[in-house]
């Protein structure tokens, strides 16, 4: 007998309905006898949503120790550098678990967090550890070490790396476009390679989130990526500054990223609001060119970055509001987009992680989500609710969606939203 059987589910680019058999925690064929039935009726169910660029060090910090005034990026990295004085383990913690929560009611299963480890002690950095540790099966968490202040423009940040790297890290990241000069920030590249290749790790670079062409240093970590091998293990986060870059140099950056096989992670919602703050109109946008990534073969997945911070203070930590942004700033409108979209916070996202066993099949793991729409197309436009979330089997989070009814003709008429 099935533990559960889901009938009339809609899988991702499917028109046909199917259902889903779990026994002991995984994917099965479907069989009449179940302990429990659930009817779907339609619904689109998709593998978990994986985060792939979260800082969850610093979210629900916003207006602490001030609010960001300007809404710029520069006021605030300022901001949080003043916050970091007072942070607490527990302090940390008990933030980074109410997103968590929040993650989870969403679907997503899978985040990698980068963390700050400018701080001589460490704080944020071992309290996510913990946080890891305490958290268990629950969700599967990826830590980066952060330098927010810079590698080489941070006095100790060479030391500070290597300790996050021995605390359990699993992943090395750096800030190539805030360090002193161009030459620290080329060496400051180098240096997390070295450190990943050293420890076996991967690497995840925030690099040229800014407006200025004349920031290069993705160049830096493709050569870097062909040089040492790490094809498929190295991601480069932001890149807003490819989208100010001349297209002909553009056109040769992207063939080499995906000659390097390396990632990108877009940040729609951060960089909607941070970048272009020094532009007379027209304003621009400041999004990585999507488009061209993927038509090159670059695997290119959405992050939430910030939830409510000193750069965001919107958020909920859900990846579709992030890939509902990227459809109207990336001009991801067309007929195919919406499963792009969806495939950006799932399997474009696992290949980004490195997860293994990720996605629904057969013998896998039942861990999937059950949206409150039938398409990925209604999903996005009516940013659905995740009705049902399993993991593993066991369901992890449900939702019961709001029931609206309108007074129409003398009496009430219930309210799908659907066409």
């Amino acid at each position: 007998m099935l533990d559960l059987l889901l009938t009339g589910a809609r899988l991702p680019r499917a028109s046909d309905l199917c259902d889903l058999g779990v026994r002991e925690g995984r994917l099965v064929a479907p069989e009449p006898d179940a302990r429990q039935v659930i009817h779907l009726e339609g619904a689109l169910v998709t593998p978990p949503l994986v985060e792939p660029h979260v800082h969850l060090d610093a979210a629900l910090t916003v207006g602490d120790p001030r609010p960001n005034r300007s809404g710029s990026l520069f006021e605030g990295i300022a901001i949080w550098s003043e916050r970091v004085q007072g942070l607490t383990v527990e302090d940390v913690k008990r933030r980074a678990g109410r997103v968590l929560r929040w993650q989870l009611a969403h679907g997503v299963q899978h985040v990698r967090s980068h963390v700050d480890v400018c701080d001589p002690e460490l704080r944020a950095l071992r309290a996510l550890i913990e946080l890891r540790e305490e958290i268990g099966d629950r969700m599967e968490l990826q830590l980066v070490a952060f330098p927010q202040q810079g590698i080489f423009s941070f006095d100790g940040g060479q030391d500070l790396m290597r300790r996050a790297v021995e605390l359990g890290v699993d992943v090395v990241g750096g800030i190539p476009h805030y360090e002193l000069t161009r030459e620290l920030g080329v060496r400051s590249v180098e240096f997390a390679f070295a450190l990943a290749v050293e420890h076996g790790l991967r690497v995840d670079i925030h690099c040229d989130e800014t407006d200025d062409d004349h920031s290069r240093f993705v160049e830096v970590m493709a050569a870097e990526t062909i040089r040492l091998g790490m094809a498929g293990r190295v991601t480069a986060s932001h890149t807003t500054a490819m989208h100010s870059y001349n297209n002909a140099y553009a056109d040769r950056l992207i063939r080499n990223l995906a000659r390097a096989g390396m990632h990108v992670v877009t940040n729609p919602l951060d960089n909607a609001v941070l970048q272009g703050r020094f532009d007379a109109y027209p304003v621009r946008r400041g999004h990585t060119r999507v488009r061209e990534l993927m038509s090159a073969g670059v695997n290119v997945c959405i992050g939430h970055d910030s939830v409510m911070d000193p750069w965001y203070p919107f958020g909920c930590g859900d990846p579709l509001q992030a890939a509902f942004v990227l459809a109207h700033h990336g001009h991801l409108s067309g007929a195919e987009d919406p499963a792009r979209l969806f495939d950006m916070i799932t399997v474009n996202a696992a290949r980004a992680l490195g997860l293994e066993g990720y996605g629904l099949r057969e013998g896998g793991p039942a861990s999937l989500v059950v949206f409150d729409a039938p398409t990925e197309a209604e999903a996005l436009r009516l940013l659905a609710r995740r009705r049902l979330v399993l993991r593993r089997g066991e369901v992890v989070a449900r939702t019961e969606p709001a029931r609206t009814l309108v007074a129409w003709d003398g009496g009430e008429e219930p309210v799908d939203f659907l066409p």
